[in-house]
């Protein structure tokens, strides 16, 4: 799963990001709020950690900011500022939990765990979408029709995870490259193709049900077509 932190204090920044990768995350770090409302813009992320007092915009001004363009990102908030009147601005500029310096690692991980559970349709350590089943821990999918299931790549997994997240979206070839090779890769466009034709076998393999289809002129949808459905 990709997280973006905002952090200009650098021992901090750099400590955030290994803890985030340790746990293997996907993280994209910006020093300052203007950076990283754009690259929240994206929607490529699915969770932003963003500090109070940063250059630019405050943390405060880029949540505030995000969800006035319709951006659904659950936000952390990170501040030594732990005043009452502090959180309250936070929540109410559109942070959907607040954090205060110093704080235990772990308590951190609960945290964004728990923000990241209200983006995916997750039992246990799995995610769901019409009869297949992704473990984000072995990075294994099934098919519950079949009973099979394959190990997934790197960039399988990803994709994968990022159309389940997005059920009922179209995804367009630049989210997905900013997606699965990062903020500031320059991954070419038919690499997206590639790696959609690899995950796209593997969902045959297992014989699911499950598709991803391509939308002329637009990207690529999950679809799931339930054989036991009647129209009426």
């Amino acid at each position: 799963m990709k997280i973006l932190l905002a952090e200009d204090e650098k021992r901090m920044a750099q400590a955030l990001i290994e803890l985030l990768r340790q746990e293997k995350y996907d993280v994209d770090h910006f020093e300052d709020g203007t950076s990283a409302l754009e690259a929240m813009k994206t929607q490529v992320y699915d969770c932003a950690v963003l500090d109070v007092m940063m250059p630019g915009l405050s943390g405060f001004q880029v949540a505030r900011s995000a969800r006035q363009q319709g951006i659904r990102t659950p936000i952390l908030m990170l501040t030594a500022r732990g005043e009452v009147d502090d959180k309250v601005t936070g929540l109410d500029a559109g942070a959907d939990d607040y954090l205060t310096k110093p704080f235990m690692s772990k308590e951190l991980l609960a945290r964004i765990r728990a923000l990241l559970r209200r983006n995916y349709d997750t039992k246990d350590d799995e995610l769901t979408f019409g009869d297949i089943s992704l473990n984000t821990q072995s990075a294994v999918l099934s098919c519950t029709s079949s009973g099979q299931s394959v190990r997934l790549g790197e960039k399988e997994y990803r994709i994968l995870e990022y159309l389940i997240a997005n059920r009922g979206s179209i995804l367009n070839r630049e989210q997905l490259a900013l997606k699965i090779w990062g903020y500031d890769n320059e991954a070419e466009y038919n690499n997206v193709e590639v790696y959609m034709s690899f995950t796209r076998k593997k969902l045959a393999f297992i014989h699911s049900l499950t598709q991803i289809k391509a939308v002329r002129g637009i990207g690529y949808e999950l679809r799931y077509d339930d054989p036991g459905r009647q129209d009426v």
